[in-house]
C-alpha cells in the first residue's frame, strides 16, 4: 500500500510541475528548458527556510516561491528579447548555470554530497507533516490548489490575453497591450509555483542533491507536458499521470531479468514516439508547439 501511496505523491509533485509549466509553455508558446532549475531553486530555498531559518510550513513555502520568482524575473528580463531557438538556448544556459552552482557551491548546497535529514515541515508550527499518509494528503491538497489557481488564471481575462498572444502577438500589440510585461508576469507566476513542487520533493524525500535537478529532469518535465497536451488543465494532469505510471506498469511486464531494464526503456521510448506521431497535440491538449 505504501508503494501505491508513493506513486500518488510523485504524481502530485509532477502535476504541480506540469500545470505550472503549462502557463509558460502552453499559453505563451515559450519553450523553456529551465524548469528543473526553478524546481531545484525551490527545493534548496525550502531547505534553507526549514533548517537555517527554522520557519514553519507556510512561511517556508512562501520563501521558496519568492526566491524562485526573483530568479525567474532575472532570467525573463535578460532573455525575453530573444526569439524562438535563441530563447530556448537562454533557458538551457540558465539550467546549466544553476546546476553548476548547486553542484560546486559546497559550503551552501553541500554539492554532490547533497543535504540529508531534511526535517518534516510543521503546519502552524504545531502539526508535523511526517509519514506517508499525512504527506499524501498534503501533496494532494497542494496539487489541487495549483490546479485551481491555474484553472482560474487560464479562464480569466489574463488567460485570454495569453491565448491571444499565443495566436498572434502583432494583433495584440496593435490593441495596445504590452506583451513583454505579459510574458514577464507569466514567467514569474509559472516559476514561483514550480517552487511548490521543489518544496514537496525536498520534504518528502528528506534528501536533495543537484542530480535531481539537471537537464534530464527538465526534459522529463517538458515531455510530460507535451504528452498530456498544452493550453488547458487536463493536458498537464494527464501527462503527469502517464509519465509516472507507464514506467511502473512496465515493471510488471514479464521480461527476463537480464534484459528487463533495457527493454523497459525501449518500450517506453517506442510508446512515446507512437504517441507523438498520432497525437502531436498530446492526449488532452488544445495546441501544438509552434
Amino acid at each position: 500500500m505504501n508503494y501505491f501511496f508513493h506513486i500518488i505523491i510523485m504524481i502530485n509533485i509532477y502535476i504541480v510541475l506540469t500545470v505550472s509549466s503549462n502557463l509558460l509553455v502552453g499559453m505563451t508558446n515559450l519553450l523553456s528548458l529551465g524548469q528543473a532549475a526553478f524546481y531545484g531553486i525551490g527545493a534548496y530555498f525550502s531547505v534553507l527556510a526549514l533548517t537555517t531559518l527554522n520557519l514553519p510550513l507556510i512561511p517556508s513555502l512562501i520563501v521558496a516561491m519568492l526566491a524562485t520568482g526573483v530568479f525567474s524575473l532575472l532570467l525573463a528580463l535578460t532573455s525575453l528579447r530573444l526569439k524562438n531557438d535563441y530563447f530556448v538556448l537562454s533557458t538551457l544556459g540558465f539550467q546549466i548555470i544553476t546546476f553548476s552552482v548547486l553542484y560546486n557551491w559546497i559550503s551552501v548546497t553541500k554539492g554532490p554530497y547533497g543535504i540529508p535529514g531534511i526535517p518534516a515541515p510543521k503546519l502552524l508550527g504545531i502539526f508535523q507533516v511526517s509519514g506517508i499518509i499525512p504527506f499524501l494528503i498534503f501533496s494532494t491538497v497542494m496539487s489541487l490548489f495549483t490546479i485551481f489557481i491555474f484553472y482560474y488564471l487560464i479562464n480569466s481575462p489574463f488567460g485570454r490575453l495569453l491565448k491571444a498572444m499565443r495566436e498572434d502577438e502583432l494583433a495584440l500589440i496593435t490593441l495596445g497591450k504590452n506583451i513583454t510585461s505579459l510574458k514577464i508576469q507569466t514567467f514569474a507566476i509559472s516559476s514561483s509555483f514550480i517552487a511548490i513542487a521543489g518544496f514537496l520533493y525536498a520534504t518528502y524525500v528528506t534528501y536533495i542533491d543537484p542530480s535531481s535537478f539537471n537537464l534530464d529532469e527538465s526534459i522529463f518535465i517538458l515531455s510530460a507536458l507535451l504528452i498530456g497536451g498544452l493550453g488547458n488543465i487536463k493536458g498537464p494532469v494527464v501527462g503527469s499521470i502517464f509519465v509516472i505510471l507507464l514506467p511502473e506498469i512496465l515493471r510488471f511486464v514479464g521480461l527476463p531479468d537480464s534484459i528487463a531494464a533495457n527493454m523497459r526503456q525501449i518500450i517506453y521510448g517506442l510508446i512515446l514516439i507512437i504517441l507523438m506521431r498520432f497525437k502531436p497535440e498530446g492526449l488532452a491538449g488544445n495546441y501544438r508547439i509552434k
